[in-house]
């Protein structure tokens, strides 16, 4: 057995995006938050073939499930942390974000594919959203049905999905058109579409990445705007309702019946929330592999039943646990 946390062969890869405006790596302002990182807390076989950890959920019982960029990328754990499975070899190009349905269904986004794909809890395939390999917008009028990279999704009460897009910022790789529409795209539980709203902009309502995506108690969607340093809230069908702003840059948030966690990118920070939005507490910094505490990019976050955060680190490629103190 090994844990999570493995060198990478370089510091930051390609696909980390770490950007080059310093005014963007500049910390969250906060009271330390009372909870400490548990040293190597998801032990794995080798046979796991984890790779750098992209997202984390949590099922109806309580087992953790991993979305990586390994050989392997989905890899279940028990509610005490046991490794049971890993599987879904072959199915991502680069996997991003991960949520599991009522019913059990897997649910993952591939931002290198522009596909979103439903796995039923064995993994296998059930549904394909998007066209494998081609990118670009949704218009079934034309019988075009593609995403612009994926990020993230969450489900309605009655079933609806709702998926963020726009995974690069600025122009994109290459100078190409990836991440020049990002935004929200809104389905039905079978999958049809209904609607999409954002675009590329700073404006009220537009995006540079929508990255992370909750929901609340009142069922307005929280997006996470990553380089525009916001957070903008919705109802659920688009309609702008406010925003809150921070240092940093805000990559995903799990809303509680209390609080809210939200990890901060780069600037390596786990933060505490109250349900307006506004920062408490954090915890966290920039940091090699290895270093529990520290991290490369705070790439997505899930909290457990038992209070437990669990935080994928895209870069230091390690899943985090933090326990209060």
């Amino acid at each position: 057995m090994k844990p999570i946390a493995i060198l990478l062969g370089c510091a930051i890869s390609i696909f980390a995006q770490r950007p080059s405006n310093p005014a963007l790596l500049v910390p969250q302002e906060a009271p330390l938050l009372d909870y400490v990182a548990v040293p190597n807390p998801l032990p794995v076989p080798d046979a796991a073939a984890m790779g750098a950890s992209s997202d984390v959920t949590f099922d109806s019982k309580g087992h953790l499930y991993v979305l990586s960029r390994g050989a392997k990328p989905l890899t279940e754990f028990d509610e005490n942390g046991k490794f049971i499975r890993a599987f879904g070899d072959g199915l991502f190009t680069r996997s991003h974000g991960i949520r599991i349905d009522k019913d059990g269904n897997i649910w993952a986004t591939d931002v290198g594919a522009h596909t979103v794909l439903k796995l039923n809890p064995q993994g296998e395939v059930l549904m394909t959203l998007g066209t494998k390999g081609k990118f670009g917008a949704w218009d079934e009028a034309a019988g075009a049905r593609l995403f612009n990279e994926p990020n993230d999704i969450v489900f309605g009460n009655n079933g609806d999905l709702f998926v963020t897009q726009g995974h690069t910022p600025g122009a994109g790789r290459g100078g190409s058109l990836q991440g020049q529409n990002p935004g929200v795209l809104k389905f039905d539980k079978t999958g049809k579409f209904i609607k999409f709203w954002g675009g590329k902009g700073t404006e009220p309502g537009k995006f540079d990445v929508a990255h992370g995506i909750a929901i609340d108690s009142k069922g307005l969607l929280w997006v996470t705007d990553r380089e525009n340093q916001r957070i903008q809230i919705f109802d659920q069908d688009g309609k702008y309702i406010r925003e809150v702003k921070y240092a940093g840059l805000p990559c995903s948030l799990d809303i509680g019946k209390q609080n809210i966690y939200m990890v901060n990118g780069f600037t390596g920070q786990l933060l505490k929330l109250d349900l307006d939005g506004k920062v408490l507490a954090a915890v966290g910094k920039p940091g090699p592999a290895g270093t529990w505490g520290e991290f490369g990019e705070a790439h997505f976050i899930a909290v457990s039943p038992k209070g437990e955060i669990y935080v994928a680190d895209s870069v230091n490629r390690a899943v985090q646990k933090f326990v209060k103190k």
